[in-house]
């Protein structure tokens, strides 16, 4: 087995590009947040051109082989090369496409090909910046996982890189593709919940989150999510996702976190925590709160998004409003389930109690996965040169929530990021 040291050696971090400054980093998240949702429709819209687009993997792990399936549903697109140093995993992408695609042990040699259209990067976390920086540096466009990077200046160096090839780069933020996301977040941003002021976002499960290891010294290459060396646990793998969309509602990132995180119920002999928690601060005195266990899945995948006219729930197939209950704040009931109920100075639950009502779901045409359409969104945008919805600046963003959210569990203090960003 070749050891993941072995996967990055020789290649140099350093990026010949123009180092963008501070405020045009805020100008360029700034023109991402407010893209129109007729350009979100022209990115993500069926087509019917079925020129030939060829693509090459690096990573084609469980992740990988799920952007594959994915990619292989856009007309024209076909699965040429791929780089792992686990060798099973090109007959499981062999299995994937339904023919043989070619293998490389060395990701550079696939980078060295002249054929092709484009490099999808779904290595470990902590490998992005190594491939990602290379592949845009050879020419390459680039469909990219998240979380971006490891590092905030690896990250950085990711956007020079972008700007300095000028090359396409998507990371995989699919939730901006959804349909139902796309139109909840359109009304809240013209006023139907009112001023949002907090974003509760959950992601709870009740598995361990382990693949199955045929031999124990692939452990780490197999489970690296669950190791410090490659992995920001949670907050990477899961949060990302709703902590991108907190700043795509808000049209801002944070200016500082908080968070904690431990092992409490898994001693598996894993170093990353099974829960964590985080407190972003956005301006205004603004929050989103992000939280996630492993061994309880109840509140699942879901965030809530608060205003002083009412809430938004999102979830993976839906969205719903609810509205905030018109009433004077004096009035107290006094029968509550057709029994008697007792009232003082400390008992008014007029207003207190959680609404159970069903809400106003969010009408869409289409529930296609979000992936499928962010794939088919990041063809067209190399077809056409069109800037994605989900590119490089909107994947800063989301490092700029998770980098410093898991640095403040490790640190035990408020971890300040700088306003401008």
């Amino acid at each position: 087995m070749i050891d993941r040291r072995e996967f990055v050696r020789g290649i140099s971090a350093a990026v010949a590009a123009t180092t963008l400054t501070t405020d045009s980093l805020a100008q360029a998240f700034a023109q991402t947040t407010s893209k129109t949702e007729a350009e979100a429709e022209r990115q993500i819209a069926r087509t019917t051109d079925s020129s030939p687009f060829r693509i090459g993997i690096i990573g084609p792990g469980s992740r990988g082989k799920e952007l594959v399936r994915n990619f292989l549903r856009v007309p024209g697109v076909k699965i040429v090369a791929a780089a792992d140093v686990y060798q099973p995993r090109f007959a499981e992408l062999n299995a994937v496409c339904g023919y043989e695609v070619e293998p490389h042990s060395d990701f550079r040699q696939l980078l060295d090909r002249k054929d092709l259209d484009a490099v999808i990067v779904s290595t470990p976390l902590g490998l992005h910046a190594s491939h990602v920086i290379p592949a845009l540096e050879s020419g390459h466009h680039v469909y990219g996982e998240k979380a971006m990077a490891y590092h905030l200046e690896d990250a950085r160096k990711i956007v020079e890189a972008t700007k300095a090839n000028k090359r396409i780069f998507q990371i995989g933020h699919q939730y901006r593709y959804s349909p139902w996301i796309r139109a909840a977040v359109a009304r809240v941003k013209q006023g139907e919940i009112g001023q949002v002021t907090h974003i509760m976002a959950y992601w709870n499960r009740n598995n361990n989150w382990r693949r199955p290891v045929p031999d124990p010294s692939l452990e780490r290459l197999i489970n690296w999510r669950l190791y410090n060396e490659w992995s920001l646990g949670l907050f990477a793998e899961l949060g990302s996702h709703h902590m991108d969309i907190a700043n795509w509602i808000l049209d801002a990132t944070p200016t500082s976190a908080i968070a904690s995180g431990s092992v409490c119920y898994w001693h598996d002999g894993r170093e990353t925590d099974d829960n964590v928690q985080s407190v972003l601060s956005y301006p205004g005195g603004r929050r989103c709160i992000f939280t996630s266990m492993t061994n309880n899945a109840k509140m699942g995948d879901q965030l809530w998004v608060y205003g002083d006219k009412g809430s938004l729930n999102l979830t993976l197939m839906d969205a719903t409003f609810f509205y905030e209950p018109k009433h004077k704040a004096h009035v107290v009931p006094t029968k509550a389930a057709g029994k008697a109920v007792v009232t003082s100075a400390s008992y008014q639950p007029a207003g207190e109690m959680p609404y159970r009502g069903p809400g106003k779901p969010v009408e869409v045409t289409t529930a296609e996965d979000p992936t499928t359409a962010a794939t088919r969104a990041f063809v067209y945008c190399v077809r056409t040169g069109a800037d994605p919805i989900s590119n490089v600046h909107v994947g800063y963003g989301s490092d700029l929530c998770v980098i410093p959210s898991n640095e403040s569990r490790h640190t035990g203090r408020e971890v300040q990021i700088p306003a401008a960003i």
